[in-house]
């Protein structure tokens, strides 16, 4: 039976009617940033905001709400702690929209003219200073963040360069120990050795050579701090047995209090990325 050809790969395609919600969703907020505007302008003239002023007292509970999202998706990566407080603003900022919504509507319905208790205007005076403090300090966590992310980013870029220079200068070292035995000059026939001597003084030879083209060189703390850091970008940790098991695979010899102390090291600059990304 002949092999019938493989049916082409669908292209995914837009979920129909996936602008109109968008085109829905943007009028929606529209709508509702409208309506709560103008509630919270009439609360703002309640609380005896002056002139055109009132006009901007919305933003400050509102637009505090929609940076606080931004803000949340920006941190959807930071520490627990860090996003638990971002929640807590945008929480309290909604709570204090929908109460100054909910007393505009009781007031009004009570009489033809908004009067606001002495505690309802103190509460809403003291609005405009905590949303100045909050914004600061919700930049303040967004940049650092947004630094500790990039330091942990461009850290292991850094490594490979130093670490594959040594390989290289040690293959030019045994082609030239190669070439230097090659065109090494010939005994003289007068003083050649009978084979037994020459069997005996050509054996410790062929026992040295190999130390000498396979001697090791200890790491270099520059590249020796490099292969840690390398390690604990991939894994973050540094463990001691494991920096050894790659320090002598570059060819490097490696005492443990050695490898130990460049551990130690690493491990302090994570811990201090991951502090400075904490509040």
């Amino acid at each position: 039976m002949p092999d019938l050809p493989s049916p082409a790969p669908i292209a995914p395609t837009t979920v129909r009617g996936s602008r109109s919600i968008r085109v829905g969703i943007v009028l929606l907020a529209a709508v509702a940033f409208a309506l709560s505007y103008d509630a919270l302008r009439q609360m703002a003239v309640a609380s005896h905001v002056r002139g055109l002023l009132t006009y901007l007292f919305p933003l400050v509970i509102d637009g505090f709400i929609a940076i606080g999202i931004v803000a949340l998706l920006i941190l959807r990566t930071a520490p627990l702690r860090s996003r638990l407080y971002v929640w807590t603003l945008v929480g309290l900022a909604t709570s204090t929209s929908i109460g100054a919504n909910v007393v505009h509507a009781i007031g009004l319905n009570e009489g033809t003219r908004l009067h606001l208790n002495n505690t309802t205007a103190g509460t809403l005076s003291a609005i405009a200073p905590l949303a100045l403090a909050g914004a600061v300090h919700l930049y303040l966590v967004i940049n650092r963040h947004l630094a500790a992310n990039s330091a942990m980013a461009e850290a292991p870029a850094a490594t490979p360069p130093t670490t594959s220079a040594t390989p290289r200068r040690s293959r030019q070292t045994i082609h030239k120990q190669a070439d230097d035995a090659s065109t090494a000059p010939p005994a003289k026939a007068s003083n050649a050795p009978t084979p037994e001597a020459k069997s005996a003084t050509t054996a410790p030879t062929a026992k040295r050579a190999p130390k000498a083209a396979q001697r090791k060189r200890t790491v270099p703390e520059e590249e020796l701090l490099a292969m840690a850091r390398v390690i604990g970008a991939e894994t973050g940790e540094v463990p001691r047995t494991a920096l050894e098991k790659a320090v002598r695979a570059k060819g490097y010899t490696i005492s443990k209090d050695d490898a130990q102390k460049a551990a130690a090291t690493v491990r302090a600059e994570l811990n201090a990325a991951k502090n400075a990304i904490a509040v």
